[in-house]
């Protein structure tokens, strides 16, 4: 047999360079199983492959899953270590003196309806609408014919009352003599006992006579003087110093003087002091009093202030709106000012209980009410509050702050009791 190669000591086979492949024939493979050999390796290189791309894959989903635990918890302590700066502004106490504006309208500080008290016709005017006058000043004069008949004639009746008490007292002064002259006779029997009894009851009788008369004699002069008071009605003055408003007869104008229906001639008012009304709200009644300071001014005025002080209060608010009416005089020596006119009232009102001032953006809104969020020693408080006065960028409390602490702005919605803050301006 003729040998092709030789093995080594080291297995390796050594070729005979001139010999031919074709003629190792019992050392080749068959095509079929190399086939199949090659097929298994490639089996196995597909399974390696795969296994270690899955565990490629769960080894980086192992490690994200680590890095994200890592992060949240990285997170959590960052958030639990984080202390957040916020704004904060100083809690201020509000002024002894609050200062309220509200509408107003002016009225004379006096006005009266002149109505006659005589009847009769008008027979001069002296007046008319837009006059000043003074007390006592004549504003109408009316002719009353029939009152002067009547005063005429019971003037007359008065002057026979007189005649008749003369007369009484002129038979009482008989009496009296005749009396005084039998009065000694009777007592020395020289006149009988009868005609001393008739002396005496005749005084008696005249002196009576001269009760009645003196009687009819002032009860004519009660109703001359009643007359004469109804004479001077007929005579229409001014009661006191203004203007006439108001005009509502002319001359030749029958007036009636029934005191339910008379005639309403005139309307005057006294402008030198005009009146101011003026209806407080409840939230600031309780201050209103007396003295209390007063600015009122005019639309139509702008350049002018009216100062003056509240003269009367109601002291009861109005059930329906729940208001205070609320008087002031204001001096008006020019006549500025009139009556009836609209105008907006400034009041400098004494505050009854202490309040706060604070920004609005520092209140919290929630399920709990009106609440603050305020900075203490690096730690947000959480106060409940109670507003009693919208100022637009600013509100009033009265409760769960004190002035000088600062108020947390805008705070943020994960701000908790006991918080972490800093706190800067």
């Amino acid at each position: 047999m003729n040998e092709v190669g030789v093995r080594d000591p080291n297995n390796a086979i050594t070729r005979d360079p001139d010999h031919h492949p074709a003629v190792d024939r019992d050392t080749e493979s068959p095509p079929k199983q190399r086939s199949g050999v090659r097929r298994r390796w490639g089996a196995s290189l597909f399974a390696l492959g795969a296994f270690l791309l899955l565990l490629a894959g769960l080894s980086f989903g192992a490690w994200r899953h680590y890095r994200q635990h890592q992060e949240v918890i990285a997170t959590a302590d960052r958030e639990r270590d984080f202390v957040p700066s916020v704004h904060v502004a100083t809690i201020e106490e509000s002024p002894s003196i609050t200062s309220v504006t509200l509408p107003g309208t002016t009225a004379a500080f006096a006005a009266a309806n002149i109505y006659a008290r005589a009847t009769g016709y008008i027979a001069k005017r002296s007046v008319d609408i837009g006059d000043h006058v003074k007390t006592g000043d004549l504003l109408a004069q009316l002719a009353v014919p029939e009152l002067d008949d009547q005063i005429s004639q019971n003037e007359a009746t008065l002057t026979q009352l007189k005649a008749a008490l003369d007369q009484a007292q002129a038979n009482l002064k008989l009496a009296q003599v005749t009396w005084d002259r039998d009065r000694p006779l009777v007592k020395e029997g020289w006149t009988t006992q009868q005609q001393g009894t008739v002396d005496v009851q005749t005084l008696k009788a005249q002196e009576a006579a001269v009760s009645v008369a003196q009687a009819n004699v002032a009860a004519q002069e009660n109703l001359l003087k009643m007359l004469h008071q109804n004479r001077d009605y007929a005579s229409v003055v001014a009661p006191f110093d203004g203007v006439i408003t108001q005009r509502n007869v002319d001359v030749g104008s029958l007036v009636q003087g029934n005191a339910t229906t008379g005639t309403f001639m005139f309307e005057m008012m006294q402008r030198d002091v005009i009146r101011v009304w003026v209806y407080v709200p409840q939230d600031a009644a309780f201050g209103v009093a007396p003295g209390v300071d007063a600015t009122v001014r005019v639309p139509e005025l702008p350049d002018r202030a009216f100062a003056g002080k509240v003269t009367r209060i109601a002291d009861a608010l109005q059930s329906g709106t729940r208001t205070l009416l609320t008087e002031i005089d204001l001096p008006n020596p020019d006549g500025a000012l009139a009556s009836g006119i609209y105008c907006t009232v400034e009041l400098k009102i004494p505050r009854k209980t202490p309040a706060f001032v604070l920004p609005a953006e520092a209140l919290i809104f929630n399920r709990n009410g009106q609440q603050v969020a305020v900075a203490n020693n690096g730690t947000a408080q959480i106060r409940k509050v109670r507003v009693t006065r919208d100022l637009g960028t600013r509100v009033e409390v009265d409760t769960g702050v004190k002035p000088g602490e600062q108020v947390i702005l805008n705070p943020p919605v994960t701000l908790v009791e006991g918080s972490k803050v800093q706190a800067k301006r």
